[in-house]
């Protein structure tokens, strides 16, 4: 009975793949992310959702310069951009965004790559979001 028990297995399928649902990738303008950071930090205020963090994926000397109220600095050039993406909590909402755009487009993949849940990218980067007269920290 061993050998039966051997030969149905297999021939059973292999077990499914788990699947990992699609990041989900939304799109605000330098407007409605201040709207949207400022919404966030009433319902975090009263315990009822978890903080969106603002990833600026420019280099070191452009945040330096100016970037969004704790926003946490990742360089997309500096050569372990994904290494050091793949160390942030995935199941957290992050709003992405570069000078003008571009660099926070191409990481989009990255973010997929990954598995990341929540992804909101700030079309036009930094300079949407000041265009609009929204405070830059130095």
């Amino acid at each position: 009975s061993l050998l039966s028990l051997t030969a149905v297995q297999a021939d059973s399928p292999p077990p499914a793949a788990i699947a990992i649902a699609p990041t989900e990738i939304k799109h605000t303008t330098g407007k409605d992310a201040k709207a949207l950071l400022d919404a966030n930090a009433a319902a975090v205020a009263k315990g009822k959702e978890k903080k969106i963090v603002v990833l600026d994926v420019r280099t070191p000397a452009e945040f330096e310069e100016g970037h969004i109220a704790d926003a946490k600095n990742v360089n997309f050039r500096g050569g372990n951009f994904e290494k050091e993406v793949a160390q942030l909590d995935k199941t957290q909402t992050y709003l992405v965004h570069c000078a003008g755009g571009g660099r926070s487009t191409s990481s989009l993949e990255i973010f997929q790559k990954l598995g990341f849940k929540t992804i909101i990218h700030l079309d036009g980067g930094l300079s949407s979001w000041t265009k609009e007269g929204n405070p830059v920290v130095k």
